[in-house]
């Protein structure tokens, strides 16, 4: 092997294990100094719909491997007369849709980020039913932890999720030139949409249009 090549593999090797360490150090710190706000939310939410406060959902992570994903309740669990939940944009609550415009309803995937299943930075984990949907090249969007924030998502955030396609190329651009210096531009990205609000939500949709492969 390429000397210059195996001395830049082990440097992205050092690189990925300083970031691990980071996530989980950062990731405690921010739920020791953001306990009283996520006790506030949890609060709020608890009675303005009652309980579980928390969205509970199996997802894949890093090499495909299911974890449970973790999210502030946004939405209420009201049915119709035939027993099925109604549309998404009519269970989406005023408080739910703050929660959303805020990005404070992702708060509790810090406990993901503490436990080694996400990243602060990385593609977002979707859903478990897409894993046999994605091409050879998409599916290479596991090949590292999902993220609470990731190069797609400040690159359009949910705008992206109607052209699937150009989202899943852009986590793997993330993936083949990822760096330490990468993902702080990507926080510092994700800061300034969040102030901004700027494209939290799809147009004309509460919730993402379903990935068909």
């Amino acid at each position: 092997m390429n000397f210059k090549i195996f001395q830049g593999i082990n440097l992205k090797s050092h690189s990925r294990l300083i970031k691990s360490i980071l996530d989980r150090v950062m990731a405690a710190i921010a739920l020791i100094f953001l306990f009283p706000l996520l006790m506030g939310v949890a609060i709020a939410i608890y009675f303005c719909m009652g309980q579980p406060v928390i969205f509970t959902q199996p997802r894949p992570g890093q090499n495909a491997r299911i974890f449970n994903f973790y999210k502030f309740r946004t939405m209420t669990n009201e049915c119709d007369t035939e027993g099925n939940l109604l549309p998404d944009e009519k269970r989406l609550t005023a408080f739910g849709k703050l929660l959303r415009q805020t990005s404070l309803d992702e708060l509790p995937q810090l406990w993901n980020v503490l436990k080694g299943d996400m990243s602060f930075v990385g593609p977002r984990p979707l859903l478990v039913k897409y894993l046999d949907r994605y091409t050879p090249q998409q599916a290479r969007r596991h090949e590292v932890k999902p993220g609470i924030t990731g190069w797609a998502q400040v690159n359009g955030r949910r705008t992206l999720d109607q052209v699937w396609n150009k989202k899943f190329q852009l986590d793997v651009w993330y993936i083949d030139n990822w760096s330490l210096w990468l993902d702080l531009k990507i926080l510092f990205m994700t800061i300034w949409q969040v102030m901004q609000r700027e494209s939290v939500t799809q147009e004309g949709h509460v919730t993402s249009e379903e990935f068909k492969g």
